[in-house]
This record gives C-alpha cells, structure tokens and sequence, in this order.
C-alpha cells in the first residue's frame, strides 16, 4: 500500500515515521526546499510525550529540551495571578512535559525519517488535487503528478489543498490578533527555574518558555483588527512600544533577541470540521483541525493523529472507508474541543476591558490549580493509554 502524505511539518513527519515503523510504504511531499522552520517553540505536554516515545525520539527530544516545573501567570505589573504544577499533571498523565525549540523537534522527526529510509521530495507545492472512480491524484506545480493509494492532507492550516478537496473550503479565520515569536538565547544564566511565565494585560499577552537556563522561546501578543503589511525591521519598536513597561526579564528578552529570530504571525485557525476525508483522502493535524496557540495543544495532537491514523490503518488496512470514518470518529470529539477552548481563553486574554480583565485576573487567582491539573489530565490523557 502506497501512502504519500502532503506536507513536511511536525504532523507529516511523525505520521510518516509511525506508518513506516508499521510496515507501510511511505513518501512525503513538502512545499518547501528544506524542513520548515515557523514558529519558535512548543511544549511536548504527557500526551506528545507519549507518541514521541512510540515514534523512538523522546530520548533525542529530552537532550535538548526542558523539564518544566511550573506554569506561573502574572498580571502585566508583575502580580501572580495563579501557578499550575506542571509536575504535577505529569505525573498524572505518567510522562513528562518538555519545552522545546521548534527548529530543534524539527530535525530530530527529519534524522528519524532518514534513518527509516522515508523519501522527502522538497519543493513539491501541491497545485491540485483530482480524479475519478472515487480516487483523488495529486498535481504539483513542478508538472510531476502522483496516483498513491492513500493520500494524507497535512499540509497545514493557511492554504491546504486537501482540505480545500475534502470540505470544499479551507479559508482560515483570522482571530484579531497577532502573536510576535522569537528564540532568545544568553551567555549567562538568565533563567534560575525552567517554568512557563505568562503575563496578561488589557489586549495583550507575553509569554516566556525556558528550554534551560539560558535560552527560551517567547511569545508576545496584540490585539489586531485588521492585517497588515509586516515590516521586520520595525518588530522590535513594535514590541516595546506594547512592552517596554512590563516586568523584568521581558525587556531584556525583546532587545536581545536578534531580529533574525523573530517573526510575526497573525494568528488564524479553522471551525471544526465533520468530515474529514473524501474518497482516498484523509486531512490530519491542522489540515483538519487548526487550535489557537492558545490552546497549547495543536503540534500535540498532530502528534496523536499520527499514532492513532496508525493504529486505525493497521486494524482495518483492507478497508479505507472504514479506516477513515475510524480515526474521524476517534479524533474529531477531542480536537473540536480543543480549538474552541483555545477560541474562549484567547478571546479573554484578548479582551480590551479594563474591567473585565480584572475581573479575569481575579478569577485565575482564586482558581484551584489543583482541580485544573486533574481536568487537563484527564482531557489530554483521553483516547490514549496513559494516565491514571
């Protein structure tokens, strides 16, 4: 059985490496000329943890990563507003929780799919996706034309053309606000805990993820009305003018972050879907569901289709139809869940009510981080075999 998956992303990759370690003949076809590089950071929370240990990287993944120890939020003049005991919900989930630089997760997936022999064709941009008798085949601009027997959409959330085929529209929906992402690293030890800092304000967000004790990736948010034309070189004047009041190490962190490593994105994501393949395509990751940052889950469960796409395929291998409608029916309950509460924090978070998010700050303080931890493990953990 002949599988190509479009897309060379964290999704792709770990499908492709899961499929493989299964027995499958598999190719991928990325759009770029080399592994994707957007983005500055991620969390691997218990449940990517688990799925990197099935694909055979964790220990890859732990060597350069984090252990995070707390997620501690403060307001915008530098007042805790709650701490949840990341610990803690890895030991309920029983796997650890990682920070890690994007670009680093990036290469440890491409050097697993080289050692399993998976082809990567680089520059292959996906111009269509047609057919017939129930079978799609895949166009690409460069004129090379592919006829897989099974074709994975993970081609991302701003312009997949296997969504585009699947659901007859993949036009994503800007949200209002723009995240600024960066890789900050020091010579000297800047970070004495490896904990998650989130601060909120009245409209905006900046939030910090130590890798160790000298680097960590950030993230600093706006609200936003309308897009824009970005301009690099006034990213920096950008920031500070939203910043440059905020607490200590935020400063610092935005003007020592060389400019190369900073990127804008205006955030958009996708309204959960009901269907998610047609005829011999079959959408994963943020082809068929797109979270806010927000949500902190979306490279995690692009992590879990991978393993569970692998899982369904290997029990009903003979059967595409029902492989598919299996992994939709396993996949599509957590994942909408998943987006629209990343949609209800970012839309408080993002709130320019000065009132309001007093009142929202008062509300995380008051919050029994205790309960909180066991509600995300159990929402994470589900559909896996981890946790208690």
């Amino acid at each position: 059985m002949n599988i190509a998956i479009l897309g060379g992303g964290i999704g792709a990759l770990s499908t492709a490496i899961t499929l493989k370690q299964a027995g499958f003949d598999v190719e991928v076809y990325e759009r770029h000329s080399g592994p994707a590089e957007i983005g500055a950071g991620i969390v691997c929370w218990p449940n990517a943890s688990f799925v990197l240990e099935q694909l055979g990287v964790l220990d890859d993944v732990v060597e350069v990563s984090g252990s995070l120890n707390f997620m501690n939020r403060f307001s915008s003049s530098g007042e805790s507003i709650g701490s949840l005991d990341i610990n803690e919900l890895s030991r309920l989930m029983n796997y650890p929780s990682y920070s890690i630089i994007r670009k680093n997760l990036m290469a440890i997936l491409t050097q697993r799919t080289l050692v399993l022999d998976i082809p990567i064709h680089y520059q292959h941009d996906v111009m269509s996706l047609s057919g017939f008798n129930d079978k799609a085949s895949v166009q690409f601009s460069n004129g090379i034309t592919i006829d897989p027997e099974i074709i994975i959409g993970a081609d991302g959330r701003m312009n997949s053309l296997a969504r585009k085929y699947v659901n007859q529209d993949n036009k994503p929906i800007y949200q209002g606000f723009i995240n600024w992402v960066g890789v900050f690293e020091s010579e000297i030890d800047i970070f004495s805990d490896i904990s998650v800092a989130d601060y909120w304000g009245t409209g905006e967000r900046f939030g910090i993820v130590p890798v160790s004790t000298t680097k960590a990736y950030w993230a600093g948010g706006a609200v936003a009305e309308k897009i824009a034309d970005i301009d690099p070189k006034m990213y920096k004047a950008e920031l500070n003018t939203l910043f440059a009041d905020w607490p200590s190490p935020i400063s610092k962190i935005i003007n020592d972050t060389p400019l190369s490593r900073i990127n804008k994105i205006y955030i958009h994501d996708h309204d959960p879907i009901d269907t998610w393949h047609k005829n011999n395509v079959v959408l994963l990751g943020d082809s068929a569901h797109s979270p806010l940052p927000t949500s902190g889950q979306g490279a995690c469960q692009a992590l879990e289709d991978a393993w569970h796409f692998t899982h369904c395929l290997k029990e009903n291998g003979e059967d595409l139809s029902k492989v598919f409608k299996q992994f939709t029916s396993l996949r599509k309950e957590k994942t909408s869940g998943i987006t629209m509460v990343g949609r209800q924090l970012a839309s408080s978070i993002f709130n320019r009510d000065e009132v309001f998010c007093k009142q929202r700050d008062l509300a995380s303080k008051n919050t029994d981080y205790k309960m909180a931890a066991m509600n995300m493990a159990k929402g994470w953990a589900s559909g896996l075999p981890i946790g208690a």
